[in-house]
Parts: structure tokens; C-alpha cells; sequence
């Protein structure tokens, strides 16, 4: 969900060794891209709009971020860090097709390291969030196991792994209603939002992918079904959202909650419109490419109209 040209050297070969004045230019930018550090952020500004916005409306900022939902923070994006990184692990062959001039796993960072990595980020993340509340620990406990079984094998099946990674990320808008437990029923309609744009952009992704998973046996929707029709699902999954956010954006300005309903009807449904033409017209790698762009885009936007979700 994510620059130094050099030949990737053998999986689980050691990195060359770096000079002693320090890393070489282009390490850490490489290290940040390995953790997806600008999906990281956004995962962060989702948590904290959730409390804010959704949860606590008009609370002090005190109130809003404690010490606990620090570290709820801190759990979340330990476990998602995890993820892309053994997500990477198990994708350099595939990478090596579909990204050669982004590989970071077994060019920048050791394959063992990148395991080691891994299981740290992961098992913080889940001893952090069980100390917080048992149930916070069982849901990122039950999240690092999604993502290594994502890695490992369900992105390769159809389908499967595209509603694993939705699931994930409709579970991530819930968390702080789980630590809160404030009875919030907009959360839920983000969270559904979150799942709906996301499986759409998981099917875009694989079709954007298609030579290389095709070169490595996997199994995903437009290998097996073609992209004619995998357009059709991306397309029903994404009617499903514009009808949910049509129907969001008119319940708020009937209520008078103007600014937001303005927000959704004109930043998110006509973009989702415009998506839906460019789908159907798509049939370039490159169109795909953009098409994922414009999801990450539109998370944004939905993400940005959580300011206005308590203003009339």
C-alpha cells in the first residue's frame, strides 16, 4: 500500500556491509518505505479523528489523547510495521517483477533481520494492547496472525485475501470504540466505509499486479476470473459504498449537519463516481496503478470529513 537501483542480492543473503561514518544516503528513506510510513501516519490521524471527532466530541485535548490511547497508538502501528514488513519478506520474488526498483527486503534489510523485525514490532504491539485491556490484546493478537496468514498464503487465493485486508482495516477505525466503549454508531458506518473502499482497492492492486503473482502460481481474482469481471465485483463493492455514502451524506443535511453532508455528497460521492468511470475505462497497467492512487486519496477524504461529523 507503497530508490536505490541496485541488483537485489540472494533472498536471505547479509546486506553489504555499511560504511563506518554511517548508513549510505538512501537507507532510511528505504526503511520508511519498508514500514509504509506515510500509510503508518494515516493510520495514526484515523485513530486519533476517531477519539476526537466521532467519540469525544468538544472533549479538551487531554481528555482526547491520555496516556492509555498513546499506547494504544503505539500497539496499532507496532502490529501494522509488523505486517508490511512480513508482507515484504514473503514478496521478494514477486516484488522483484511487479516493484525490482523498490525492494527493501534482501537488498537493504537482511531477510532474518526483516523476520526479527517483525516478530518484535508484532509481539510489542500485542503485550502493549493486552496491558491496556485483554480484549485489545486478543484483537492485535488476532490482527498480527491476519497479516502473517495474508502474507503467507491468503493474498494468493482470490478474493480471500482482499477481505482480509478490508476486515483489517474496518477493524482499525473500531479500535478506539473498543477502548472507550462510548456506544458510537457513526463509527461503525466509517468503519464499513473503510472496509468497502478497501476491498476495492485490494482488487485494483491485484490486477496492477497481475504478472507478477502470475509468474509465482498465486491465485488472485483477475487470474482466476479474468479483468473483465473482476471490474464487476470491484464495481459492486464500490455501488455499495456510493449508496452508503449517498445515504450518509443526505441523512446529515437533512439534519442539518450541512458542512459534513456537503462534504460527503461533493469530496467523496462525485470522486467515487469519477472512480467508477475511470474503472470501466481502465485496461492499462498504469490506469490500475492510478486507480489505487485514487482510493488512497479518497480514504483521505472520508477520513478528513470526520471534523465536521459533530457540526451542524
Amino acid at each position: 500500500m507503497l530508490l536505490l537501483v541496485m541488483t537485489p542480492t540472494a533472498a536471505g543473503s547479509a546486506s553489504a556491509p555499511l560504511p563506518a561514518d554511517g548508513p549510505p544516503e538512501g537507507v532510511w528513506r528505504q526503511l520508511s518505505r519498508l514500514v509504509r510510513l506515510p500509510n503508518l501516519l494515516m493510520m495514526a490521524l484515523c485513530l486519533v479523528l476517531v477519539r476526537a471527532c466521532l467519540l469525544l466530541p468538544g472533549a479538551s485535548w487531554p481528555q482526547v489523547l491520555p496516556a492509555e490511547f498513546g499506547l494504544l497508538l503505539l500497539a496499532s502501528l507496532s502490529v501494522a510495521a509488523g505486517g508490511y514488513i512480513i508482507n515484504d519478506y514473503y514478496d521478494v520474488k514477486i516484488d522483484a517483477i511487479n516493484r525490482p526498483g523498490r525492494l527493501v527486503v534482501g537488498r537493504t534489510v537482511n531477510r532474518r533481520h526483516a523476520m526479527l523485525a517483525h516478530v518484535l514490532l508484532s509481539g510489542l504491539g500485542v503485550v502493549v494492547s493486552g496491558a491496556l485491556a485483554p480484549r485489545l490484546g486478543l484483537v492485535h493478537l488476532g490482527s498480527a496472525l491476519m497479516l502473517w496468514g495474508y502474507s503467507a498464503r491468503f493474498k494468493r487465493v482470490a478474493l480471500v485475501g482482499n477481505v482480509t485486508i478490508a476486515t483489517l482495516t474496518g477493524a482499525l477505525v473500531l479500535l478506539p470504540e473498543l477502548q472507550a466503549r462510548t456506544g458510537s454508531e457513526a463509527v461503525w458506518v466509517y468503519a464499513l466505509a473503510a472496509f468497502l473502499l478497501t476491498v476495492v482497492r485490494e482488487i485494483v492492486k491485484d490486477v496492477e499486479d497481475m504478472r507478477g503473482d502470475a509468474a509465482h502460481d498465486c491465485r488472485t481474482l483477475p487470474l482466476v476470473w479474468g479483468v473483465a469481471r473482476t471490474k464487476w465485483v470491484a464495481g459492486f463493492f464500490l455501488a455499495c459504498l456510493a449508496l452508503l455514502v449517498a445515504g450518509a451524506g443526505l441523512e446529515a443535511w437533512r439534519t442539518g449537519h450541512r458542512l459534513l453532508g456537503g462534504w460527503l455528497l461533493g469530496l467523496v460521492l462525485a470522486p467515487l463516481g469519477g472512480l467508477a468511470w475511470q474503472l470501466a475505462r481502465a485496461d492499462r497497467r498504469r490506469h490500475f496503478a492510478a486507480l489505487s492512487t485514487w482510493c488512497k486519496v479518497l480514504m483521505l477524504a472520508g477520513l478528513l470529513s470526520m471534523l465536521w461529523a459533530e457540526r451542524g
